[in-house]
């Protein structure tokens, strides 16, 4: 038997139960994993809440790694023994061990201990298809970044450096702000106490202060509701929203205002479309692996939770009182 976290219910962290499951054999095309570390997202909150709905009762979490326990018939891309994360799939990753299809598992470099890469299957593969993919960076840009201190975040600030490309970074607490220019963000600003109205009028005026009056090409903005004024107001004429979160509530926008900001594009990208088939998954992971194995991105975990209090992870990573990445241990 192995545990696992489920919930029966949409709603708050108490939801999450640990259960004894039964994970089975490999069937066709698939292998079964026992995790050593597993990472915590916000996307999970928002299958938690419902906001995301699933079939329930169901399983949590699309990222982990560790070493394939077996493999099904027809599997050839893994084997037993090998190290692996994973960051697609269906939702069941809160567990010690679970079976999942083979072609979403990446093979982990042996220059990468598992701790380091439980902090870049979602997190890390996330920077590249938004700086490489999205709105592909050349180096030079001068961008904003919101969250900079975030489990993304922090490694978005140091990809960021190593490509030559000048961050402007919100964060939430002076601690967070420094935090972030530590790891490469090259200028921060606090939001902490600003309302929606204060940023609007705030971070523009900030941004463009240090941009000539230019404003930026791209904002990457991850906290959705209350920092879309402000996104909008930040970015040059033609320049390009990536909306790749909603932590403060979804973005509502009369596409009127695009054309009134200086026709603005506006995407909101999802991981699945940028990270398949399994070859450009796969490209996509050398890239990354290859910032750190060069040392140009490092990245541990900040906070660390066993798994039977995958409940209390909710609760930190809620309230905003953590920075970069926040895993589970099996």
């Amino acid at each position: 038997m192995a545990r696992a976290i489920r919930f029966h219910q949409t709603g708050g962290p108490e939801v999450l139960q640990l259960e004894s499951v039964e994970p089975g054999e490999p069937g066709p095309g698939e292998a079964r994993v026992r995790h050593t570390r597993i990472a915590v997202n916000f996307i999970d909150i928002y299958f938690r809440t419902g906001r995301y709905p699933l079939a329930l009762p169901s399983g949590l979490g699309s990222d982990a790694v560790g070493v394939v326990e077996a493999v099904g018939p027809g599997v050839d891309c893994v084997r037993a023994g090998d190290r692996v994360g994973y960051l697609l799939g269906p939702q069941g990753a809160y567990a010690d061990v679970r079976v999942m299809p083979a072609d979403v598992l990446i093979p982990l470099p042996g220059g990468i201990d598992d701790r380091t890469a439980s902090t870049l299957m979602m997190k890390g593969l996330t920077a590249q298809y938004l700086f490489r993919q999205v709105h592909p960076l050349n180096g030079g840009e001068t961008i904003l970044y919101h969250a900079a201190a975030g489990g993304v975040g922090l490694i978005a600030c140091q990809w960021a450096r190593a490509i030559g490309v000048t961050m402007i970074g919100t964060a939430s607490t002076e601690e967070k702000a420094a935090v972030a220019r530590a790891n490469g963000c090259a200028h921060t600003i606090v939001t902490g106490g600003m309302t929606p109205e204060d940023m609007a009028r705030e971070i523009p005026r900030r941004v463009r202060e240090l941009t000539g009056g230019r404003g930026v090409p791209v904002v990457y903005d991850s906290v959705g509701k209350d920092t879309l004024a402000a996104s909008l107001d930040s970015l040059q004429v033609r320049g390009t929203l990536v909306s790749n979160g909603t932590t403060s509530g979804p973005v509502t926008l009369d596409t009127t205002l695009l054309a009134v900001k200086g026709s603005i594009w506006v995407t909101r990208p999802a991981m699945i479309h940028y990270a398949t088939p399994r070859a450009h998954m796969l490209a996509m992971a050398d890239e990354l692996f290859g910032h750190v194995l060069a040392g140009r991105i490092a990245s541990e975990p900040r906070q660390e939770f066993a798994l039977a209090d995958a409940a209390e992870a909710h609760r930190a990573l809620e309230s905003r009182g953590t920075t970069g990445a926040t895993v589970l241990v099996p």
